[in-house]
């Protein structure tokens, strides 16, 4: 069928121009045969598929991303039937094998009693614009990415503890769970301040951040710098004796660091103190209460002489 049998002979020479100089791609469906009555000459220039080829809805359907097809294909026969103008965006095949994103807008045509008498649409391009919403997302990601992590250490930062542990926490409290928490800080690191100035303590920070990294087992484990020169490890269930393990571990991977301290003295090395508190939530107990014992066993740590985990007491 032509495009004049489709709308008509009245003003047939305007109508055919306006249709066929836009870069929207016009078509119309028979809804008793769902065959093309027309499909306008662009889509071949975008798609690569003749006009002619373009004879059924299945040929509409088998011409899209196989992931978009059922929902696409649904959704338009449902809105079709019940006589409600839609929209879809999918991914369109090429005759290459390429992809293209297509929106479709789709106007239904009722018979008198409702009931569907054809569909009359537009195709548009909308690929650039999929482009640019996917780079928006991507930077989108990326900064709710930079917002959980510590800028000087690219660490995890206090925001993000307090979220995963929040989770972490009530997790544990409804499966009896062990949680465990290790408080670790910087001996001595106002001296290498002092001694080396707030830039190299920067540097030092980093280099801390980066050796405990490699503490790290699983996606459940979390280091974050938990402020200054004090970093907190979170272990989802774990035991004490694991914890306390870890947290030598970690006074060990500094130590094998060597960041020369030498606001200390000559050979003096950067060194780490550790408190550890493990415990099964209960009912009724605090976030805040768990983490200061594990804060008051690391000060007991500092107390016995640095460079040392203690996990009792301080409760």
């Amino acid at each position: 069928m032509s495009i004049e049998d489709v709308i008509g002979e009245e003003d047939i020479g305007v109508y055919k121009t306006l249709l066929e100089s836009t870069r929207a791609i016009p078509w119309k469906i028979e809804w008793a045969t769902l065959n093309f009555a027309y499909i306008g000459p662009q889509i071949e220039e975008l798609l690569g598929w003749a006009p002619q080829s373009w004879a059924t809805v299945q040929d509409w359907a088998d011409r899209m991303h196989p992931e978009d097809r059922a929902w696409v294909f649904d959704f338009c026969v449902s809105q079709s039937m019940a006589g409600v103008d839609h929209e879809a965006d999918y991914r369109a095949l090429t005759k290459t094998g390429e992809y293209v994103w297509i929106r479709d807008v789709v106007h239904v045509v009722r018979n008198p009693d409702g009931s569907p008498n054809a569909l009359i649409g537009f195709m548009f391009d909308i690929s650039e614009r999929k482009r640019t919403e996917e780079k928006l997302l991507d930077m989108q990601r990326e900064l709710e990415e930079l917002s959980f992590k510590d800028g000087l250490t690219g660490v995890a930062n206090r925001r993000r503890f307090d979220m995963v542990m929040e989770m972490a926490w009530r997790e544990a409290r409804e499966s009896r769970q062990t949680l465990s928490l290790v408080v670790l800080d910087i001996d001595f690191f106002k001296q290498y301040n002092d001694h080396y100035g707030h830039l190299e303590g920067d540097e030092c920070l980093k280099r801390v951040a980066s050796a405990l990294s490699n503490i790290v087992r699983n996606p459940d484990d979390l280091l974050c710098r938990f402020g200054g020169e004090e970093f907190v490890l979170l272990l989802q269930d774990t035991d004490e004796a694991t914890a306390l393990a870890l947290a030598w571990r970690c006074l060990d991977l500094v130590e094998k660091a060597t960041i020369p301290h030498g606001g200390l003295g000559p050979g003096k090395r950067v060194t780490l103190s550790a408190g550890v508190h493990t415990l099964v939530p209960r009912e009724g107990d605090d976030i805040l209460p768990a983490i200061a014992v594990a804060d008051r066993r690391l000060y007991l740590a500092k107390q016995r002489g640095r460079a040392r985990v203690v996990a009792e007491g301080g409760d």
